[in-house]
């Protein structure tokens, strides 16, 4: 029996695709975008606030999506979504909002924060718009 089975852990999955960002890069991103939303400048310490995370974190993390195009970033500067940026942290905040939604569906209004972020990161699109697609007969 060398058949090749069709199942894999999480890191086979995740190792099979191609994804051009980790599941943290796009926590930063969707972060970035829900910040810009309300205010035109955010920083280092602010995103660490958010995401509980220190800011020489934030700071290695903003070089790596600034290599990628993603964010504007000087050392001690402001930060900002470059246009591709906030392409990406605009469908990673609906993302994070159709789980959200679905699971306060699921769940009778009730939902836990970690578990959204825990499996919003694992969702493909095609089942993200059925997901919303259904919240909307709801």
């Amino acid at each position: 029996m060398n058949e090749k089975s069709a199942f894999y852990t999480l890191n086979g999955y995740r190792l099979k695709e191609d994804h051009l960002l980790t599941e943290s890069m796009e926590d930063y991103l969707e972060m970035i975008y829900r910040l810009t939303q309300g205010s035109h400048s955010i920083n280092v310490k602010k995103i660490a606030q958010r995401l509980n995370v220190k800011p020489p974190s934030v700071s290695k993390m903003m070089n790596r999506l600034k290599e990628l195009d993603l964010v504007i970033f000087e050392r001690y500067g402001t930060i900002s979504l470059t246009w591709k940026g906030k392409r990406i942290g605009k469908y990673l905040l609906w993302r994070h909002q159709i789980v959200m939604r679905f699971f306060k569906w699921l769940n009778k209004k009730e939902y836990r924060l970690e578990q959204v972020e825990k499996v919003e990161h694992f969702l493909d699109d095609t089942t993200l718009r059925n997901m919303a697609k259904f919240l909307e007969k709801e």
